[in-house]
């Protein structure tokens, strides 16, 4: 058996954590970790302790044991064991920011309820077929406002164009200066969610807890206007629909918004710039992809793409698929042991943090040949159809709501 809980009794020192290092006092290795994972190649840190130490290694993270993982069988069986063996466990300040009803955070029955609240709002028809017309509107009018070999920052709009998209179909905003606002209450947030959680003027803890109160006070502004005009309309976003169809009290309902806005906000900005890059790098990716949309485009003789379109671009999905594996959107994942796990010859103690490092399984060539290449056609093999990037299967990502459908196996 690869894993089973210890036995009542049973000495823990019969059995030991994976083999590592303990790091400084105090703060272990949490610094080459940050370095590392902001940098522009974030395996890093842990290729290195790999080399030393094997794909399943322990070391001092936050203050605590960390065993981190580059195995994508140890990977597989934590996500497995979701709720059952292992729970989510982040940072005080990232905890402190998305809410303690978070989507994101929350455990057990509420966390199910949570997601099963969010996989329906997805799947509505209606939202459907009108968020796919807003993308295409939003990024019409985004390219219109450039000029002729006008250099721009490729970020910058991939952002600005991700929080319109998210403002306007959760909260049903579409005003430029609303969304310029909100831009830059996130911008804040985002800084803030794996700072040093000190709440004083100056640091980016405090920025963000403001940032937050500012984000959830537009929430609340917007939640007392859909109650005074009563049921919700098609230009409502998901905030109409949630008040409309579920009973969750208002400070729930805030943070289920402000955790959707932050996990597609980040997502959708990462995988729109990794793929915009990833392709001007192969003209061949970028001419076949363009080729399967104009044929689609021509038959129907609409003009706007339709969701029966974007169901039938199985080229499109290839590239999404690669750019999620070798963009890193998730590069990695936190748990905490909820009892003491064997796995293998190893003990994972109660309350240790379990890290599944998403981005090293993505970039080895034991698992991809040719892992460092973008190659969208890889997705074509079927020996590749039942191995999916493992950012997909990441429920913080919350990629169901961008209906990208990446392969979770």
């Amino acid at each position: 058996m690869v894993q089973e809980k210890l036995k009542k009794g049973e000495k823990r020192t019969k059995l030991r954590l994976p083999p590592g290092r303990r790091g400084w006092p105090l703060i272990g290795d949490s610094i080459n970790w940050y370095n590392a994972v902001a940098s522009s190649h974030p395996p890093q840190f842990v290729e290195e302790m790999v080399k030393r130490y094997g794909k399943i290694f322990s070391c001092s993270l936050f203050g605590k044991w960390a065993v981190v993982s580059a195995d994508p069988t140890f990977n597989r069986f934590v996500m497995q064991n979701e709720g059952k063996l292992f729970r989510s466990s982040y940072p005080k300040s990232f905890r402190d920011l998305v809410g303690k009803n978070g989507v994101i955070t929350v455990q057990g029955e509420q966390q199910r309820k949570l997601h099963g609240i969010a996989s329906n709002m997805m799947r509505l028809e209606k939202l459907k077929f009108h968020f796919l017309n807003d993308i295409q509107k939003v990024m019409l009018q985004t390219l219109s406002n450039f000029e002729n070999n006008q250099v721009i920052l490729l970020q910058d709009v991939c952002r600005k164009v991700a929080i319109n998209l998210m403002v306007n179909q959760l909260l049903g905003v579409s005003s430029e200066s609303q969304i310029n606002e909100m831009a830059q209450f996130f911008s804040d947030f985002v800084d803030g969610c794996l700072s040093i959680p000190i709440n004083t003027p100056g640091f980016a803890y405090h920025t963000a807890m403001k940032a937050r109160e500012k984000i959830i006070n537009k929430i609340n502004k917007t939640i007392e206007v859909h109650r005074k005009n009563g049921s919700p309309t098609a230009g409502s976003g998901v905030l109409g629909r949630l008040l409309e169809e579920e009973s969750l009290p208002d400070d729930a309902v805030a943070d289920f918004i402000i955790n959707l806005l932050f996990a597609g906000n980040e997502t959708t900005t990462k995988t729109m710039l990794f793929a915009v890059y990833f392709l001007t790098q192969c003209p061949q990716a970028m001419k076949q992809l363009l080729d399967e949309q104009d044929s689609l485009r021509s038959s129907s003789g609409e003009e706007f793409l339709t969701w029966q379109d974007y169901k039938a671009m199985p080229f499109t999905q290839c590239v999404i698929d690669e750019t999620l594996r070798l963009g890193g959107i998730a590069i990695w994942l936190m748990r905490e042991a909820k009892e003491d796990i064997q796995y293998q010859d190893f003990v994972i103690p109660k309350g240790c943090f379990v890290v599944p490092f998403l981005s090293a399984v993505h970039l080895d060539e034991n698992v991809y040949n040719g892992a460092l290449n973008f190659n969208p056609w890889r997705w074509m093999e079927p020996e590749n159809e039942v191995i999916p990037p493992a950012a997909a299967r990441s429920l913080e990502c919350i990629v169901s709501y961008m209906n990208c459908d990446v392969k979770t196996g």
